[in-house]
């Protein structure tokens, strides 16, 4: 017996740990695994009784980069730190981690728990100062040991992505071909036409929602590869599955290895794996352009790239106009403000009626709003009169353009038929040519072939039901159509089958950018500038609706300040208003969400409601100088929802705090108190559209 295993060890359990990196390794490396269980005797050899050893093998298949996912280690941890292990036998210490703050953990255990560590040749005691130095030194290697071989096989996949060879799996379209080490085209056309199909859409279209708007209503489905066997087969499009093909450089003939970066992170106090980042294009490791056939041109791919970027809409950044919408606001995305060159914002009241909003943060608040069905039409007709296109050669380019779509439409389920024909003839072969007697799996091969069939008139029905819903063979009497249209743009403008996203893109074909301008003399108006395409700029002005003013009576508010110190809701002091027949400033009848205007406006509050128990309520002011949220809003008068509202605005940031049932602090400087104020004044602050309409109602559009 070793003279470092005592009485008190041998007293104890003996704990013999396994574990192997992956499943890979204890499936070919059994040398390695019966080594392991060999320990067992060892443990004998020094003196543990056999019922005193345990084995501890379910971290087999596991890395020991971490001690998270490993429950064998943990459970391993806990029996040291109970005192109930006298020893620990591993093959080698890289077995009992890979890192150093796991290593050490246990050593720190092991020391005062009076646990001897042992291996195929010595005797550890961490409590041993020279035993724990070589213990220290061993961890330290073993930790290194993996971030060489991690470095050496890094350079290795690193040298040959620089050639082009690495094999990368092939996104959809794409088949990864041995002997060359090259991406070559899917050989299945129907796989090829999909993915061409895409890119084509998103040129005519502009956005990934449009494309998949296309994709559904005329019934087609995408290849998509399973992520075991990375056999395709064709799903319903999705959105992120069209985004990652647009963003995808291989599409465009690139090998790009490196797109994407994977981090360690620390989340609720424990190393978690994040979500890949998608790096920008300069930090990209290796990118070979030309490499392998394409769908798209590079420079294609780049447009595509600057398209969906602006598709995000940004009225701090001029260039990102967003994608069209479906809303009825004509100029989304192309105004700018005229007083700050800001861009606009798109807001909807509930009333229906599209508002145009420069949301820049001024002195006296919010910087402007317009009321957007004026401008609309201006622009619309200017629009018209400008565009006279030549009335043949745009007729015959419509007519071939919408045959073409047509056709392309066709082929889809043409190949689509084309496949569920096959698989169904497939399975009837395969039925056919089992004996009959064998009845286990000719009931097998039956049933797969009547689900086949099955398969097949499915797809059969849905290809009728796309025929009759959607024009996809032109007649003659469609193409006649088609050129008696093309003579009068206003027609196709304003008839009822032409949708708001389809004016918009037709707008933007022509107009670049609209500037609007408040004008006050010689009398109200929109100053509206109008840039073309072509760098032409037409101006127009015209008139702007009278505001209506806050014509509240006093008599009126101090009314509702009595209600509300009587309690009463704002529904119950609209009904009473109403009841003795006063109307609001704008001369309409009152609703709760006009009672509540007029009380933010007025700073009519009501009586905080008293605080759950076990909650203390956070003091206003800290001796920092930070304010919380209660303390902000009673400094300024307003509520505590107001004070949410202007920090989801941007208009009040939080310096601390902020996660769940953490409490918010700010910090009011001058500026910030003066912008704060401003928004107070102004009446901006309430949120939902329903107080967007009141304001509207009791300040009047611009």
């Amino acid at each position: 017996m070793n003279d470092k295993v005592r009485a008190t060890h041998l007293e104890r359990r003996a704990v013999v740990y396994l574990r192997q990196s992956t499943l890979s390794q204890v499936h070919e490396h059994r040398e390695s695994t019966a080594r392991q269980y060999a320990l067992r005797q060892r443990a004998l050899e020094l003196g543990w009784p056999p019922e005193r050893i345990e084995i501890i093998d379910e971290d087999m298949g596991q890395s020991g980069t971490s001690a998270d996912w490993r429950a064998g280690f943990q459970r391993m941890a806990e029996e040291v730190a109970h005192g109930r292990v006298g020893a620990i036998f591993s093959l080698e210490v890289s077995r009992l981690a890979r890192s150093s703050a796991d290593w050490h953990r246990l050593l720190d255990l092991c020391g005062l728990a009076d646990v001897v560590l042992v291996d195929e040749q010595a005797v550890y005691t961490p409590r041993d100062y020279n035993d724990r130095l070589l213990l220290g030194l061993k961890g330290t290697m073993s930790e290194a040991e993996l971030y060489w071989m991690r470095l050496r096989l890094q350079g290795g996949k690193l040298s040959k992505a620089r050639r082009g060879a690495l094999h990368i799996t092939p996104p959809v379209g794409y088949e990864w071909e041995e002997t060359t080490s090259r991406f070559r085209f899917d050989p299945d056309e129907g796989v090829q036409r999909a993915v061409r199909l895409v890119f084509e859409r998103f040129r005519l279209e502009g956005s990934a929602y449009a494309v998949l708007r296309y994709f559904m209503k005329n019934g087609l489905k995408l290849p998509v590869r399973e992520p075991g066997t990375h056999q395709l087969h064709p799903e319903p499009p999705r959105y992120t599955l069209l985004l990652s093909m647009l963003h995808n450089p291989t599409y465009a003939g690139a090998y790009v290895f490196g797109r994407n970066e994977r981090h360690m992170a620390l989340v609720d106090g424990q190393l978690r794996r994040q979500r890949r980042t998608r790096l920008p294009r300069e930090a990209w490791k290796v990118c070979l352009k030309n490499h392998h056939p394409a769908y798209i041109s590079w420079e294609e791919y780049e447009a595509n790239q600057k398209r969906l970027a602006t598709n995000h809409p940004s009225y701090q950044q001029p260039d990102q106009r967003g994608a069209v919408r479906e809303g009825s606001a004509l100029l989304q995305g192309l105004v700018l403000c005229g007083r700050c060159g800001h861009r606009m914002q798109t807001a909807y009241r509930e009333s229906g009626h599209p508002y145009y909003e420069c949301r820049r943060i001024t002195d006296k608040g919010m910087c402007w709003t317009v009321s957007a069905a004026g401008i609309d039409e201006a622009v619309a007709r200017l629009f018209l009169e400008t565009v006279q296109p030549p009335e043949i050669e745009l007729g015959l380019a419509i007519t071939r353009e919408v045959e073409r779509q047509a056709q392309e439409v066709g082929r889809q389920w043409k190949l689509r038929l084309e496949r569920a024909h096959y698989e169904a003839q497939l399975a009837e072969r395969r039925y056919k040519a089992v004996d009959p007697d064998n009845r286990v799996v000719a009931r097998t091969l039956e049933r797969e072939w009547n689900e086949k069939l099955g398969e097949l008139e499915v797809l059969e029905r849905e290809h009728q039901q796309v025929l009759r819903r959607e024009k996809v063979e032109l007649t003659s009497q469609d193409r006649a159509r088609l050129l008696e249209l093309a003579k009068d743009l206003s027609y196709v403008w304003h008839a009822r089958s032409t949708t708001n996203a389809e004016r918009k893109n037709l707008l933007r074909i022509l107009v670049r950018e609209v500037a609007l301008s408040p004008v006050e003399v010689p009398e109200r108006g929109i100053h509206i500038q109008v840039l073309w395409q072509t760098g032409a700029c037409s101006d127009l002005t015209i008139a702007r609706r009278p505001s209506y003013t806050r014509a509240t009576s006093p008599e009126t508010i101090k009314l509702i300040g009595t209600l509300v110190e009587q309690k009463r809701t704002d529904r119950e002091i609209a009904a009473e208003l109403n009841r003795r027949g006063l109307l609001s400033g704008v001369k309409r009848a009152w609703d709760k969400q006009a009672v509540r205007w007029v009380r933010r406006r007025y700073g009519i509050h009501r009586q905080p409601v008293g605080r759950r128990r076990g909650r203390p309520r956070q003091p206003e002011r800290r001796a920092d100088g930070l304010y919380s949220t209660h303390g902000v809003a009673a400094l300024l008068d307003v509520t505590e929802t107001m004070v949410r509202t202007w920090v989801e605005k941007g208009w009040l940031r939080c310096v601390e705090g902020g996660g769940p049932g953490t409490p918010r602090w700010y910090k009011l400087d001058r500026s910030t108190l003066k912008r704060l104020r401003a928004a107070k004044a102004q009446g901006n602050g309430s949120s939902g559209r329903g107080a967007a309409q009141i304001s509207v109602e009791e300040g009047g559009a611009l």
